[in-house]
C-alpha cells in the first residue's frame, strides 16, 4: 500500500474517532435543532413550512428519518428539551458522516493542488482537530453538508483541469465525468445553503480565466476547441447545477402538499395549491404552476433573509471571525457541582495560525505583484477561495455567526499547510529539518488544542473553576 493510501486511511480512522466520540450526547435539543427538527417533521406530516435555506439539507435528514422509521411527534420546541426516544441519533448520523468525510476531501484536494504528501496530511489533520468544525457536525444542522459538497466540487474541478491537460480519448472522457461531478457537487452545495454558490462562483472564475488564456495561445485555426469547451462548461457548470437546484424544490413541493405553518409567508395563489388552505376552493384565485411557485419561494427566501435584522447575543461580524473573537453558546445542563456545556469554539492554535498564514500569503503576493510576478495557481486558488467565501457576508445586515466563516477557515488552514512546504517563519526557503520540525509542531498544537477545548465540543462535565481556564476571553462566554 502506498504512503498516500496509508495516510488516507489513518485520517479516516482519526476522523471517525473524533466525530463519533460521545455520539448522541447530549440527548437533548441543541441550538438550531429546534428549527430543523420541526422542518423534518413537516416532511412527514406533509404540512407546508417555510425556511430561508434551500431544501436539500433538510431533505437529506428527512431521507434518513424515512429509512429508519422516524415518527413525528417530538415538539423540538426548546433548546435543552430531552428527546423522548432514540430516533434523534439517526437524524444526527448523516451530519456526523459528512463531517467525517470532509478531512479526506481536503487531503485529496491538497494533493491536487500540488502539496507534498506531508503537507496534505497536515491539512486533513487540521480539519479533524478543529473543534468548531467537529461540533457543528454533531447535531441536526446543515453546514457539514455544505462543506462536504462545496469542497468536493473544488476537488473534482481540479481533477477536471488536470485531465484536460492530456489529449488521449480516455483523458477526455474522464474530464467530462469530472466536469459533471463538479457541477453536481456545486449544485448540491447551493441547494443546502445559498452561500454554497461561492464554490460555483470560484470555479466559474478559474474556468473563465483558463478559457481566455486558451484563446490567447491557440492558433486561429483551432478556436473551435475553446468553443467546444465553452459549450461543455455551460452544460456542466450552469445547466447541471440549475437542474439539481430546481429538482430539489420540485421534491420539496411534492412532499409538502398540505396547508401548514409556512402558509403565511406565501401569496394566496401559492396557498391555493395547498390542501386544506382557506384559499383552496376560491374560484377567483388562480393557482400557481411549479415555475411560479419556485420563483415566489426563492424571492421570499431572499426577502426574509434581508429582514432578519434582530441582534443575537452570540452574533458576530465577518471581520471578527479570523480572530475567533466570539463563540456561540449551543447548550447547557446543570448537574450541581458541575455543568455540561456545548460551545461553538474553534481550536485557537490552528485557527489563529491559519489567519496568520493568510496574511502572510497576501503580503507575499502583493510583494511579488510589485515585481510583476503573479501568484502561482495554488496561491491564487487559496486566496480567491478565502475571499470569495467571505464575500457573501460583507455588507450583510442580518445576524451572522461564527459558523459562516467555515469555508474561509478551511482555505486558511489549507494555506497554513501549504506554507509548511514553502517557507519557514522568517520567510526563507525552509530546509528539510526545519520543515519536519514545523510539521511536528503544528501536529502537536492541533491535537493538544483540540483535546484542551474538547469538553466544550462534546459537552463534558466541568466545574466552574475548570471552565474559567477554557474561557481565555470574556467574549468567549
Amino acid at each position: 500500500m502506498s504512503t498516500k493510501k496509508k495516510l488516507f486511511f489513518l485520517l479516516l480512522g482519526l476522523s471517525i474517532l473524533t466525530h463519533f466520540a460521545f455520539f448522541g450526547h447530549p440527548n437533548q435539543t441543541v441550538f438550531d435543532e429546534v428549527h430543523f427538527g420541526k422542518f423534518i417533521s413537516g416532511y412527514f406530516t406533509g404540512q407546508y413550512f417555510f425556511d430561508i435555506h434551500p431544501p436539500l439539507g433538510k431533505l437529506l435528514l428527512s431521507g434518513v428519518g424515512y429509512i429508519t422509521g422516524f415518527q413525528p411527534g417530538f415538539s423540538f420546541a426548546n433548546i435543552g428539551e430531552t428527546f423522548s426516544n432514540q430516533q434523534y441519533l439517526w437524524l444526527r448520523l448523516l451530519p456526523a458522516l459528512a463531517g467525517t468525510l470532509l478531512p479526506l476531501v481536503i487531503f485529496l484536494l491538497a494533493l491536487e493542488l500540488g502539496f507534498s504528501t506531508r503537507a496534505s496530511f497536515l491539512a486533513g489533520i487540521f480539519i479533524i482537530f478543529e473543534n468548531a468544525l467537529n461540533a457543528q457536525s454533531r447535531f441536526i444542522l446543515l453546514d457539514s453538508f455544505l462543506l462536504l459538497f462545496g469542497f468536493s466540487a473544488l476537488l473534482f474541478y481540479l481533477k477536471f483541469r488536470h485531465q484536460i491537460q492530456g489529449c488521449p480519448v480516455n483523458s477526455v472522457n474522464r474530464a467530462a465525468l469530472y466536469l459533471i461531478l463538479t457541477g453536481s457537487m456545486a449544485g448540491l452545495a447551493a441547494s443546502v445553503k445559498w452561500t454554497g454558490l461561492a464554490f460555483l462562483g470560484m470555479i466559474l472564475v478559474f474556468e473563465l480565466v483558463r478559457l481566455v488564456k486558451n484563446l490567447k495561445v491557440e492558433p486561429w485555426s483551432d478556436k473551435g476547441s475553446t468553443l467546444r469547451f465553452l459549450i461543455k462548461d455551460f452544460f456542466g457548470l450552469i445547466l447541471i447545477p440549475l437542474a439539481i437546484y430546481t429538482s430539489i424544490f420540485a421534491l420539496h413541493f411534492y412532499l409538502l402538499p398540505k396547508s401548514g405553518p409556512g402558509d403565511a409567508f406565501m401569496s394566496s395563489a401559492f396557498q391555493k395549491t395547498l390542501a386544506g388552505n382557506m384559499h383552496q376552493n376560491n374560484p377567483e384565485i388562480k393557482p400557481l404552476r411549479f415555475v411560479e411557485k419556485f420563483k415566489e419561494l426563492n424571492k421570499q427566501m431572499y426577502q426574509s433573509n434581508q429582514r432578519i435584522t434582530n441582534k443575537h447575543p452570540y452574533g458576530s461580524q465577518w471581520y471578527s471571525w479570523p480572530f475567533l473573537k466570539r463563540t456561540v453558546f449551543y447548550w447547557e445542563k446543570n448537574l450541581g457541582a458541575t455543568q455540561e456545556k456545548v460551545y461553538l469554539l474553534g481550536n485557537p492554535f490552528i485557527w489563529w495560525a491559519g489567519s496568520i498564514a493568510i496574511v502572510y500569503l497576501i503580503l507575499n503576493s502583493l510583494k511579488n505583484l510589485l515585481h510583476r510576478k503573479w501568484p502561482n495557481f495554488t496561491e491564487s486558488f487559496l486566496l480567491i477561495g478565502f475571499f470569495i467565501s467571505l464575500l457573501p457576508f460583507i455588507g450583510i445586515k442580518r445576524v451572522m455567526f461564527l459558523y459562516h466563516y467555515f469555508p474561509s477557515l478551511i482555505f486558511a488552514l489549507l494555506t497554513l499547510a501549504y506554507l509548511t512546504d514553502k517557507t519557514n517563519p522568517v520567510k526563507l526557503q525552509a530546509g528539510h529539518e526545519t520543515r519536519k520540525g514545523l510539521f511536528a509542531f503544528l501536529l502537536f498544537i492541533s491535537v493538544a488544542g483540540f483535546l484542551y477545548f474538547s469538553p466544550f465540543t462534546y459537552g463534558l462535565p466541568l466545574s466552574p473553576a475548570v471552565q474559567n481556564y477554557l474561557f481565555w476571553f470574556s467574549s468567549w462566554r
